[in-house]
């Protein structure tokens, strides 16, 4: 059954002109009115009529496009190629075939991505596109997967680029491959003779952090190398992470060999930080990072990492979102990464 206006406004104890204002942002309410307001929409799941020209046709012109942080190379690259795409005359926009692109930073934040996709809903957005690794928690997996239903009911394309399939709903997943990028990269340093590698993986939430680091272990496994408890530390995917958990890393076992880092911007803090103890890179410890960010190769030694086709995936997903490329067979691509063997890598010192 639709949830009417008159709905909201019972829930909240309000009168339905109270709602009106707050939805429509005309008119000053009180914060606690403003949100006892909001929860009850949330509740009840209510969406707001977008604008007018949405409202003739069954979607509007807008694009949603979901990052967890667009000061990231990783999520930029993938934002920038899907706006290229989904503009211009044979995207079929009213308005000459334009589409307006809106980038939606979560900053990691569960409840502001549902918050998002809510809002991408009233607006009736022609497609959405979620970027980057799924937050791990069955609660949040459950109403992400209720509000692409949602999306997908109301005649919105979803797709998913760099992101796992979400179950129960049609959305298009165009996922990286990212534990076998993580086992090819420790099977290098493997390879190179280094049998003490320390690991600093991403937030422990993530499904690219799981995934990374279990491609490691399946490699060190594979090898018949012993993971010792103190080799592996989480963190958030910055420089600065990546520096502390160096530190932490060597003082928890002074000999290793090797630092595998979640990406490449952990990886330059993993740099930065065995240069301040004193160590060469890779003369004493080599370094590898993952996503081949467009710093990578000017690092000094230039980095060793597993290249992951941003671009091109960013692109290919708002292709799909305008319907101008086909869906992979069964709506699921998986994207492999390329290893890059540079200066950052190289056989263990003794």
């Amino acid at each position: 059954m639709t949830v009417t206006l008159a709905d909201v406004a019972a829930r909240a104890q309000v009168s339905p002109a109270t709602v009106s204002r707050v939805l429509n942002g005309n008119y000053p309410v009180a914060a606690t009115t403003r949100e006892r307001v909001l929860r009850a929409v949330d509740e009840l799941d209510y969406v707001l009529n977008g604008p007018a020209s949405a409202l003739a046709a069954s979607t509007s012109d807008l694009v949603g496009i979901l990052v967890n942080d667009i000061a990231d190379p990783f999520f930029g690259i993938m934002a920038g190629a899907v706006q290229s795409e989904i503009g211009g005359s044979g995207s079929g926009g009213r308005a000459g075939g334009e589409r307006l692109a809106v980038v939606c930073n979560t900053g990691g934040d569960p409840e502001r991505e549902l918050t998002y996709l809510t809002l991408l809903q009233r607006q009736r957005a022609a497609a959405v596109i979620l970027t980057g690794g799924a937050i791990e928690n069955e609660a949040h997996a459950i109403a992400v997967a209720a509000k692409l239903r949602r999306l997908e009911s109301a005649g919105t394309r979803v797709v998913l680029c760099g992101r796992p399939p979400v179950q129960d709903t049609k959305a298009i997943a165009l996922a990286f491959d990212n534990r076998g990028g993580g086992r090819e990269l420790t099977e290098h340093l493997i390879g190179l003779g280094h049998r003490r590698l320390g690991y600093i993986a991403g937030p422990e939430e993530r499904t690219t952090t799981r995934h990374r680091l279990e491609g490691h272990r399946a490699a060190l496994e594979a090898a018949g190398i012993e993971e010792l408890g103190g080799w592996t530390v989480h963190g958030p995917y910055d420089r600065r992470a990546g520096y502390e958990a160096t530190l932490e890393l060597l003082r928890r076992d002074p000999s290793l060999t090797a630092v595998v880092a979640a990406n490449d911007s952990v990886a330059l803090g993993a740099c930065a930080a065995l240069r301040d103890s004193g160590l060469r890179i890779p003369d004493d410890v080599s370094v590898a990072g993952f996503d081949d960010l467009p710093f990578s190769i000017d690092a000094v030694p230039s980095l060793t990492t597993v290249r992951l086709p941003l671009a091109e995936a960013g692109a290919r997903a708002g292709r799909i979102a305008m319907g101008r490329e086909e869906p992979p067979p069964g709506g699921i691509a998986v994207i492999r990464g390329e290893l890059m063997v540079r200066g950052s890598s190289g056989v263990p010192r003794g």
